[in-house]
């Protein structure tokens, strides 16, 4: 079973400006951008559209409006020289047209997607609130969107919870993708019921969802980690449609996407996934299916520190005839294979040499180097004609060359990763969070792509002082989650 204080965003896998203002609002200090081109990107992470992929994090401890734990998030922009804690904005549920109220433990901000929901060319923010109370129901959860445009992320969006006496913890897994291939963006949303909602495009800010869809999943359902504990999307079939994976403490299944809802196609690994991601990392124009496994129950003998499996789509979706598995076992990935290294328990997928195939960034954030427990660590593993491979993996720590900081005991590096391309270059930039860094106040690292993979060669590095969010007797942990890892 999974730490039940470690879940991870990754789904669930995010404008450049130039910083102006610096402003105490709501507890938190908020950057605002500046302008930004006239015409919209398109981008599905570009929230000020202005051609630059953003990254969004989450610091659900943080402290907002005066209350401990209330959460927020932390957009910072991309640019030609990618990204800076110098262009950012924090938002919470104390920010103007942001629905809600910051409230003591909400943490706000422990799940985040992304998406152009209404379809206006800037990128969307959707942030689940799990632990939200609801009028009378503890824990009952919320999620919200906060709406794209030209000076980034302004306002906000409830999307209500349908079926609040069935579940808890409503929006503790959240991924966005045409599942019902009209060509409009949909969110799907998870909780501790077996019931997993996809919420249909085009949105609008008045009203939400055009519609809903209800699925019951194979899954348990109760107290967390159960019901849908993960989602991921991908087009696993090439039919149009973006099928949606539910992982769960029962095992990951894959619905195929459609008009009138998703179909179970197949289990792609039994048992709990700490993590999933999707890619076509072969290019045969079928996504893959990536099931990080980093907690292995007594029986299981496939890789002491955790492991990722990647499954091929084909032509009727995810083939588990076709699969390969890597771990720090594998030829060529760096490291060695130790027990609780929770190798798999982040992933992201993104081409960070340009050479037209997706890599897939995979977390250990239990890694102990030297005398350091839980210090972390990253790997890039390729992907190729062949599909993903050990061969010519790299891996990084913070005491990688240029890597800024040092490896101390549970700064949890690695404890979720992210693949984007924040400066316009070709190549994904990896981005890493250690949300246990300096005693919980968390941080963030960006290293650049480059024709030979990552390079620390201009590393950024920014904690959550450097966003504005202070402390305060409280464990911010900055970094915790990332929209699209």
């Amino acid at each position: 079973m999974p730490r039940p204080h470690h879940k991870r965003s990754r789904r669930p896998v995010v404008l450049g400006a130039t910083a102006l203002v610096a402003a105490l609002a709501g507890g938190l200090l908020i950057t605002l951008p500046g302008g930004a081109s006239a015409a919209a990107s398109g981008l599905a992470d570009d929230f000020n559209g202005d051609g630059y992929r953003d990254l969004a994090v989450g610091a659900p401890g943080a402290v907002a409006g005066g209350k401990a734990k209330a959460g927020a998030v932390v957009v910072t922009y991309g640019s030609s020289s990618g990204i800076s804690a110098a262009r950012h904005k924090t938002t919470s549920q104390s920010s103007s047209g942001v629905p809600g109220d910051s409230e003591t433990s909400d943490r706000f901000g422990t799940e985040l997607a992304h998406g152009d929901l209404n379809r206006d060319g800037y990128g969307d923010l959707v942030v689940g609130t799990p632990l939200e109370d609801v009028g009378g129901d503890a824990d009952g959860g919320s999620v919200t969107i906060l709406w794209g445009g030209p000076s980034g992320l302004s306002g906000g969006t409830t999307i209500s919870d349908p079926n609040p006496s069935g579940h808890d913890r409503f929006g503790q897994s959240l991924v966005v993708g045409d599942f019902t291939g009209d060509g409009k963006a949909d969110l799907a949303v998870g909780s501790t019921g077996k019931d997993v909602w996809i919420f249909k495009g085009g949105f609008t800010k008045s009203g939400g969802a055009a519609g809903k869809l209800r699925f019951d999943a194979k899954i348990e359902s109760g107290a967390y980690p159960k019901g849908a504990v993960e989602l991921a999307a991908g087009d696993f079939d090439n039919d149009g449609a973006d099928d949606v994976v539910v992982g769960s403490s029962a095992g990951n299944f894959v619905y195929r996407g459609g008009s009138t809802g998703p179909t179970l196609q197949t289990e792609a690994g039994a048992g709990y996934a700490g993590a999933l991601t999707a890619a076509d990392f072969d290019r045969d124009g079928h996504d893959d299916l990536v099931v990080g496994t980093d907690f292995l129950d007594i029986f299981d003998r496939t890789a002491k520190g955790g492991y990722v499996t990647v499954f091929y789509g084909g032509a009727a979706g995810v083939d588990t005839s076709r699969s390969a598995v890597l771990s720090q076992d594998t030829a060529g990935v760096p490291g060695a294979d130790e027990s609780e290294d929770s190798f798999g328990g982040a992933l992201a997928a993104g081409d960070v040499n340009g050479d037209g195939y997706p890599d897939l960034a995979v977390g250990a954030d239990f890694e102990s180097i030297g005398s350091a427990s839980h210090a972390g660590s990253v790997w890039v593993l390729r992907g190729g004609a062949s599909g993903l491979t050990g061969a010519g993996a790299q891996s990084f720590d913070q005491g990688t060359s240029g890597v800024p900081g040092a490896n101390e005991s549970s700064d949890l590096f690695g404890d979720v990763v992210h693949l984007a391309d924040h400066n316009k270059d070709g190549r994904a930039d990896l981005s890493v969070g250690a949300a246990g860094e300096n005693s919980d106040d968390g941080a963030v690292w960006v290293l650049r792509g480059s024709a030979k993979g990552v390079t620390t060669t201009g590393a950024v590095n920014f904690g959550a002082s450097s966003v504005g969010i202070g402390k305060s007797g409280d464990d911010p942990m900055f970094g915790r989650a990332m929209s699209g890892s």
